[in-house]
């Protein structure tokens, strides 16, 4: 059983409990039939995530990811909840935690950036489970320098004209809208992007292109050749993309350090069991202090990634504003901590760790990603020197 001791900590409220109570039943109760058509090939994986979002839908999961007022459980994105939902997911299913991610990342930049008539197409179907999120983001050479995206928008007529690449973007040629970054030419670097909500059947957008990875999801690469769309899918002002996708970003990086702590947790539980169970040299595995060390470095590192993960998330629900520093340092500690409880756990597993279908083998490969996406763990590194630079230059 993973810990809950967690849940009395003065990060959460009676809320976020209840939250984490339904979240765990149904994980527990609804969601195992869902992945067994995961386990083919990736047009299984493409059809599972669907019907996984739309059961979340239907059970009321996906209100964490929108504001009260278009469907959601709380007047305002809560990264706590966000937090906990992805933690519980994680534990079960990164397939299960990738679904309910998208939902909060492909829309949180209409939830806070948005007008009235965008938020309310928008993000109602997204809770309900109907309409697929996704963000797009990153290029071909473009992905931690945001600075250097290439995709054109182009203002022609009553219209924008957009022309590039996007790739590595999760949901791509299954979500229903993209919010897409691009170029419009406002200022140099990050001065000159905007965002704009693009249907995925508008012209001129291809998003057939699909990319396989160690643990599958849905990822592909979206080719806009004279994509049009109308004026009004701008998002926010031109030239406010930068600052879009950073206040998004502000947000869901913590989450991933969630992501991992959901996955370190199963880990830490799968090895307990194991140790517990096999029997060596005349004694249990849980006997050897070898193992015991092991757990024990397990366990402190997950407690510290459940403390630096729900600073950030109660800093920024609570006390409001940017938290890059604590959002860098929650996903790459629990990232990091997560790789090595894992590895560690496939150590305790011996040769049955590294066998298809074991659960320490299938987090192995789920990990992996978390460590680059949406922050690596090397450019986080320099964010929070920068930060921590930046605070010895402010006057006492």
């Amino acid at each position: 059983m993973a810990d809950k001791s967690f849940l009395a900590w003065p990060f959460f409220d009676e809320g976020h409990r209840t939250l984490a109570s339904e979240t765990e039943r149904w994980a527990r109760e609804v969601l195992p039939p869902l992945l067994e058509t995961s386990e083919g090939n990736l047009d299984a994986v493409y059809a599972s995530v669907r019907t996984i979002v739309a059961e979340m839908g239907k059970a009321g999961l996906l209100r964490v990811c929108v504001p009260r007022a278009y469907g959601g459980a709380r007047e305002k994105l809560d990264v706590r909840s966000l937090c906990l939902a992805r933690e519980i997911m994680g534990r079960f299913s990164g397939l299960a935690d990738f679904a309910l991610a998208m939902q909060g990342l492909g829309s949180a930049p209409v939830s806070l950036y948005g007008t009235e008539k965008q938020k309310q197409a928008i993000l109602p179907p997204v809770s309900a489970g109907t309409r697929l999120a996704a963000f797009a983001l990153s290029e071909p050479d473009a992905g931690s320098d945001v600075s250097a995206l290439s995709t054109t928008a182009t203002l022609d007529g009553g219209s924008w004209r957009l022309d590039g690449v996007k790739t590595w973007i999760s949901n791509a040629g299954l979500a229903a809208f993209y919010v897409i970054f691009a170029r419009t030419g406002e200022g140099p670097g990050n001065k000159g992007l905007s965002a704009f909500i693009v249907d995925a059947n508008s012209p001129g957008l291809d998003a057939s292109e699909r990319i396989e990875v160690i643990a599958p999801h849905p990822l592909g690469t979206l080719r806009l050749s004279g994509c049009r769309v109308p004026s009004d899918c701008l998002l926010g002002r031109p030239g406010q993309g930068f600052q879009i996708a950073m206040a998004t970003l502000d947000i869901f990086r913590t989450t991933v350090g969630a992501a991992a702590l959901g996955f370190a947790r199963r880990a830490l539980d799968e090895a307990v069991d194991r140790a517990k169970q096999r029997h060596m040299f005349g004694r249990t595995q849980a006997e050897f202090q070898l193992t015991q060390e092991k757990l024990a470095d397990m366990a402190v590192a997950t407690d510290a990634a459940a403390l630096l993960i729900y600073r950030s998330a109660w800093t920024k629900d609570v006390a409001g504003g940017r938290v890059t520093r604590e959002a860098s340092m929650a996903k790459l500690f629990a990232t990091e901590a997560a790789q090595q409880a894992i590895d560690a756990a496939v150590q305790i597993y011996g040769g049955l760790g590294v066998v298809r279908g074991v659960t320490v083998e299938r987090l192995y490969r789920e990990i992996r990603a978390l460590r680059i996406y949406e922050g690596a763990s090397e450019v986080l590194k320099l964010i929070i020197a920068a930060k921590v630079l930046e605070a010895s230059d402010q006057p006492d």
